[in-house]
């Protein structure tokens, strides 16, 4: 419906009299300058100028020519008015949250001073001591050629120092031996803090005894010894011990699962339960204030259903975590080493990789431990010695609000995996070839993984790869976002016809609930064949294999996973699915009936429009962005694109474009390459 010229719309004293529609994203020109506003309860919106940089400060007046009523707001320093979110009018708040906050806030700082310069030929231990002697906000530089190290490097609680390498073609870490301990995770450059703590010691405990409302920044608890302002406080609660219905966080294959991984506090090697004391439902959070007991943190809660009956409590290290720690423009060699990462951040905050190239650690290229406010990007991550099982890329374990963002993964099984992380983001990430060598490359194998209980509120937009997986190996998620991505679910450097198994764009497990699919592009045309496969339309593996989505099954692909895994029809009836484009309709599907707004619990009304915005985690294009490449990329309002069997609605991604630059062929199927970020992106990012 629309009002037509019912309302006056001002900015800054301009006045624009548009037709608008309710809940309709517009752009209105006036000038030299646009305003991108959306009608909800309460007006909120952005000003441009035509190149798309905001104004920021600008005040919005709504004016109702027929009434007189007139409505006002000021853009605050995110672009948008306070209470705004970009995905207002498309998902309901019970089912998202503020994702700009996600990353390193304000951004990676540009640290210009040099405390050190090595050569090659300089030791382990050598450069750790620099570390350990360099001042805040420094860099210690590690010139270029190849340091063979046999030992690891280590952050050891030196907070505010960047480790930056000529480039990574030119400055070369080459590690050979076990790496450092890590606190016991074993890495070649470990990040780690003061005191390092974990599920079975976790140092200090509370109950948490009030504050439990979605978007609290102000809790109660009855113990804070050794708790600081600045420290990192890891919330949980108990397990649920049967299925209530709708968000069930537990670690199942079934129930009883002793071999599951749960990264939050149980009791080891018994099985996830009460009676245990397990408590896979995790959010980390950094306390901003301490008055007696109550405790100010932020950000506020993620989740609804923290609850006084699952006996809520928090744990934390007697230690700040170590922070503002920045890792840069080098290659990280892990090929000949029996370290588990190449890279761990152990119980850090608001720090950093950019500019890295890593190759072949034995399992994890990036693993953050325990840790939150981590961004890694504008790097390229190849191949691992596993090629199977732990194949992972980035690994967020125990995590909270970590950016992943413009970046290459080649010859991975699992680029991105989340294993306990609320509020976590992947942005605008290229993945190719996705392997999966156990047996050899039957399996597809997805671009992003959710592989623990307690992952909620993760956001994945703007990538091109496989797909994701809600898997529930060893438990489901919720609240899973995925908006305006390229996923194909197949790969192409497997012919013909030896993928088998998981080739699917969209990989819903039972038990992962509401999760929501906006404006994507999905599917691999000549491959897939059916829109979707799930519990009420049968068992068929063949169909299930070539669908877009498969929703709801306790196997992959089947109706049980041989270890107590059962289909789940709730998780396709809260599952919201609206404006994804499809290779097997060739059309956007806008339809009410994928829309879950009759739960009694967490609904989504069907929204009123369909205009999406740009991005769900940034106000405007960013700075980072080439000017060459269109914004957004990816969409069912995308049209002209240049990526193949995309109907038009896709762009390759400046990580896409970087990866074409270096040489890679279209399969993946490669050696490494030569990577040096600012050959690819010369603005940097945040």
């Amino acid at each position: 419906m629309q009002s037509k010229s019912n309302y006056s719309i001002q900015s800054n004293g301009s006045n624009m009299i548009p037709s608008i529609r309710i809940l309709v994203l517009l752009v209105l020109l006036t000038g030299s300058t646009y305003a991108s506003i959306v009608f909800t309860r309460v007006v909120f919106g952005h000003v441009a100028d035509p190149s798309g940089v905001v104004i920021p400060g600008v005040t919005l007046v709504v004016s109702n020519l027929q009434t007189g009523v007139t409505q006002s707001n000021v853009a605050n320093r995110s672009d948008l008015p306070r209470d705004a979110q970009l995905w207002s009018g498309i998902i309901d708040p019970t089912r998202a949250i503020d994702w700009s906050n996600a990353g390193v806030p304000g951004g990676i700082p540009n640290r210009t001073i040099i405390c050190a310069r090595l050569n090659a030929g300089a030791t382990a231990a050598q450069i750790s001591s620099a570390i350990a002697s360099c001042p805040s906000g420094r860099v210690v530089f590690l010139n270029a050629g190849t340091y063979n190290l046999r030992e690891g490097i280590i952050f050891n609680n030196k907070s505010n120092v960047t480790l930056r390498g000529a480039g990574a073609d030119q400055t070369f870490l080459v590690f050979t031996g076990g790496g450092n301990t890590c606190g016991g995770l074993y890495g070649n450059i470990c990040v780690i803090n003061g005191a390092p703590n974990y599920y079975a010691q976790p140092g200090n405990t509370a109950n948490w005894t009030a504050g439990y409302a979605k978007g609290t920044m102000q809790i109660t608890l009855d113990n804070t010894a050794n708790l600081q302002v600045g420290s990192t406080l890891i919330l949980d609660q108990l397990t649920d011990s049967s299925d209530n219905g709708n968000i069930f966080v537990a670690a199942i294959h079934g129930i009883d699962c002793i071999s599951c991984n749960v990264p939050g506090r149980h009791t080891p090697n018994q099985a996830c339960t009460v009676a245990n004391n397990c408590r896979p439902q995790v959010q980390l959070v950094t306390v901003t204030a301490i008055k007696g007991k109550n405790i100010t943190i932020a950000p506020g809660l993620y989740m609804p259903n923290w609850s006084a009956s699952k006996s809520p409590g928090a744990w934390w290290s007697s230690a700040r975590p170590i922070i503002g720690v920045g890792i840069e423009n080098l290659s990280v060699d892990s090929s000949g080493s029996s370290a588990i990462d190449s890279i761990t951040f152990y119980n850090a905050t608001k720090s950093w990789v950019k500019g890295v190239r890593s190759l072949t650690p034995r399992h994890h290229h990036i693993r953050n431990w325990q840790s939150t406010h981590i961004t890694v990007r504008d790097s390229y991550f190849y191949n691992t010695q596993d090629n199977a099982q732990e194949s992972y890329g980035i690994d967020h374990m125990l995590g909270s609000d970590n950016l992943t963002e413009n970046n290459i993964f080649q010859r991975i099984a699992a680029p991105t995996v989340y294993e306990t992380c609320e509020g976590c983001v992947e942005g605008y990430n290229f993945s190719i070839y996705d392997y999966f060598g156990n047996p050899a490359h039957a399996w597809g194998s997805q671009s992003v993984f959710t592989h623990a209980p307690g992952n909620a509120l993760i956001l994945s937009e703007g990538n091109n790869g496989y797909g994701p997986n809600l898997d529930r190996i060893h438990g489901p998620s919720h609240f899973f976002t995925g908006f305006r991505n390229r996923w194909y679910g197949y790969e192409t450097s497997c012919v013909p016809n030896c993928l088998r198994n998981q080739t699917l764009p969209v990989m819903v497990y039972g038990y992962s609930r509401y999760s929501q699919f906006i404006g994507n592009v999905l599917g691999f045309a000549g491959f897939h064949t059916t829109y979707q496969t799930n519990v009420d339309s049968g068992w068929n593996n063949a169909n299930c294999n070539k669908a877009i989505y498969t929703i709801g099954y306790g196997g992959n692909c089947s109706p049980t996973d041989g270890q107590g895994g059962t289909d789940d029809r709730l998780t396709l009836a809260t599952a919201l699915r609206w404006g994804n484009w499809d290779v097997v309709n060739n059309s956007t599907q806008f339809k009410a009936s994928e829309v879950p707004g009759g739960l009694s619990i967490y609904a989504n009304a069907v929204p009123l429009t369909q205009v999406l915005p740009p991005s769900f985690y940034y106000s405007s294009k960013p700075s980072w962005w080439p000017a060459s490449t269109p914004w957004p990329p990816i969409g069912p309002d995308v049209t002209g694109g240049n990526v193949a069997n995309s109907g038009g609605h896709a762009y390759t991604i400046p990580a896409q474009d970087c990866y074409n630059s270096m040489g890679g062929p279209t399969d993946g199927n490669s050696n490494v390459l030569s990577f040096n970020a600012s050959n690819c992106y010369p603005s940097g990012g945040r």
